[in-house]
C-alpha cells in the first residue's frame, strides 16, 4: 500500500546520473548550512533539516511508500545500534534504577496516557476532533500512534542545550542520554507488543485460534519469540564483536568497518532465525560499549566516535526524506488531532511520566522539571510511523473502507506532533534552563 501522505509524481528517471549526483550533493550541503543556522537560532538541527525538506518538497523523487519504509528501517537499525553504543552503564552509576524506570516505565506510562487521549478525542478516521466513544478511533490504532511517539531524542536535546551547556549539570546530561538510548528499544517493544495483541493476521494462527483471544495469544507468542531471539542473538554477537575487535582490528582506523559489518550480519542473522533484528543490534551495541578490549586505544568512546557520522546521517536521511516526500496539504485533515496531541504530550503526559518516578530520583525537583521538558521527539517516531501505516490495515476494529484514510492520518499525526514538539520545546529549553538556575555557582572559566 502506498501511503497517501506522500504525493506521487513522475520522478527523476529522466535526469542523467550526473544531474542526480549534483542534486544529492547540493541537498546535503544544504542540510549542513541549515543545521548550523538552526543551532544559532536555538532550534534542533534536525528540525531545520525537516523544514528544508518541506521547503524544497519537489515531490518528484518517485519513491513509493515501500521504498521509503525500507530506507527508514535501515536507518532505524543504525539508530538503535548507536543507541546501544550510547548506553554506557558507568556514566549513570548511582542512579541506574531511576534511569531505567524513566526510560522503560516512563515510556509505558506516556504511551498509555497518550493512546487514551487519542482514542477519546479523535474521530474513527483521525481527521477531526470527536470527543466521546460514539465515533472513536480504534484502540489498536491509537496505541500504535502513541507507541510511535514514545521515544525521545537526546541528540536533539543536547544540541539545543549546547548554548547553555555550562548551566546543565553533567550528571543530568548523562541521564538524558541514557534515557533516550534505552527508550528507543522500549518504544519498539511496545509497538511490537501492540501489533501482536491487536493484529488480526498473526503469523501461524491455526483454525482453532481464529477467535480473538486465540489470535492475541498467537500474536503474543510471536512477539515473545522475536524479542527472545533478538536478545539471545544480540548477546552472542556482542561476544563475536569483542573477539573480532581483539583479533582483527589492529588500530582505531579499522573500527568502522568492523562495527558496521557486525551490525549488518547481526541484523540479518536475527531476521533469518526468527528474532527481532532491531532488538538484536541494540543489545550488541550495549555489550560492545560496556566491554574492555585488548587494545588500549579502543574503548566505548572510540567506537561511538567512528559511528557518530553514520548515526547523524541516518537521522538526517529520515527527516530529509520525510520532508521531501510529504505532501503538506495532506496534513491538514489530521492537524487538529496532531496539535492537541502535541500540546497534551508536552504539558501533561511527559511531565507525569517523569514526575511519577520522583521518589526514585537522586535529582532535585527542578532538575526533574527540566527532564520533563526535555522530551523532544526525533527520528525514531518518524521511522516507526512507516510501520504503523502497514500495520493499521491488519488491526481488529478498523473499518476496511477507512483503512487508507486512517493510515494517512496516523502518519500525519505523528509528523505534526514531532514538528510542533521540536519547534516549541527547542525554542524554550535554553530559556527554561536559565530560569531554573540548575548550577548555582558560577561556572569555571573556560579557556
Amino acid at each position: 500500500m502506498i501511503a497517501p501522505l506522500f504525493a506521487q509524481a513522475p520522478g527523476l528517471s529522466g535526469v542523467p546520473l550526473e544531474g542526480q549526483l549534483l542534486f544529492i550533493g547540493l541537498l546535503f550541503l544544504g542540510t549542513l548550512a541549515i543545521s548550523r543556522f538552526s543551532v544559532q537560532i536555538g532550534i534542533p538541527a534536525i528540525l531545520g533539516v525537516l523544514l528544508l525538506g518541506l521547503a524544497i518538497n519537489i515531490q518528484s523523487l518517485n519513491v513509493t511508500h515501500e521504498q521509503a519504509e525500507s530506507l527508514h528501517v535501515f536507518a532505524l537499525a543504525l539508530l538503535l545500534f548507536y543507541a546501544g553504543l550510547k548506553t554506557d552503564i558507568k556514566t549513570i552509576r548511582g542512579f541506574l534504577e531511576y534511569g531505567l524506570a524513566l526510560a522503560v516505565g516512563g515510556v509505558a506510562i506516556a504511551t498509555g496516557l497518550l493512546a487514551a487521549l487519542i482514542w477519546l478525542l479523535s474521530s474513527a478516521g483521525g481527521n477531526q476532533l470527536a470527543p466521546g466513544l460514539s465515533d472513536a478511533m480504534p484502540l489498536g490504532a491509537a496505541l500504535l500512534i502513541a507507541a510511535c511517539l514514545g521515544s525521545t531524542d537526546a541528540g536533539a536535546t543536547i544540541n539545543v542545550l549546547s548554548s547553555v551547556r555550562h548551566l546543565v549539570p553533567e550528571r543530568l546530561k548523562h541521564l538524558l542520554e541514557f534515557e533516550s538510548s534505552v527508550n528507543d528499544p522500549t518504544a519498539l517493544l511496545l509497538f511490537g507488543l501492540i501489533v501482536g495483541l491487536f493484529s488480526t493476521s498473526s503469523a501461524g494462527a491455526s483454525l482453532e485460534q481464529a477467535a480473538p483471544v486465540g489470535v492475541m495469544l498467537n500474536g503474543l507468542r510471536s512477539f515473545v519469540q522475536q524479542v527472545g531471539g533478538g536478545l539471545v542473538i544480540g548477546a552472542l554477537f556482542g561476544y563475536v564483536a569483542k573477539f573480532v575487535i581483539n583479533e582483527l582490528a589492529h588500530d582505531r582506523s579499522q573500527l568502522l568497518i568492523v562495527a558496521m559489518s557486525i551490525a549488518f550480519v547481526d541484523y540479518g542473522c536475527s531476521y533469518f532465525l526468527g528474532g527481532s533484528g532491531l532488538i538484536s543490534v541494540y543489545i550488541t551495541g550495549v555489550m560492545m560499549t560496556n566491554m574492555i578490549y585488548r587494545q588500549a586505544d579502543i574503548n566505548h568512546e572510540s567506537i561511538q566516535e567512528v559511528l557518530l557520522p553514520f548515526n547523524t546521517m541516518a537521522e538526517i536521511c529520515i527527516f530529509l526524506i520525510f520532508g521531501l516526500l510529504v505532501n503538506p496539504s495532506s496534513l491538514l485533515p489530521a492537524l487538529p488531532v496532531g496539535l492537541i496531541t502535541a500540546a497534551v504530550l508536552m504539558l501533561v503526559v511527559r511531565p507525569i511520566s517523569v514526575l511519577v518516578f520522583q521518589p526514585l530520583s537522586p535529582f532535585r525537583w527542578k532538575d526533574s522539571v527540566l527532564v520533563s521538558w526535555c522530551g523532544l521527539r526525533g527520528a525514531v517516531p518518524l521511522a516507526l510511523s512507516y510501520s504503523a501505516v502497514d500495520q493499521i490495515s491488519q488491526l481488529r476494529g478498523v473499518d476496511p473502507g477507512s483503512v487508507v484514510a486512517l493510515a494517512h492520518n496516523a502518519q500525519s499525526i505523528v509528523f505534526v506532533v514531532v514538528l510542533i514538539n521540536l519547534l516549541a520545546q527547542g525554542l524554550t529549553l535554553p530559556r527554561l534552563c536559565r530560569r531554573l538556575n540548575l548550577i548555582s555557582a558560577p561556572p569555571e572559566a573556560v579557556g
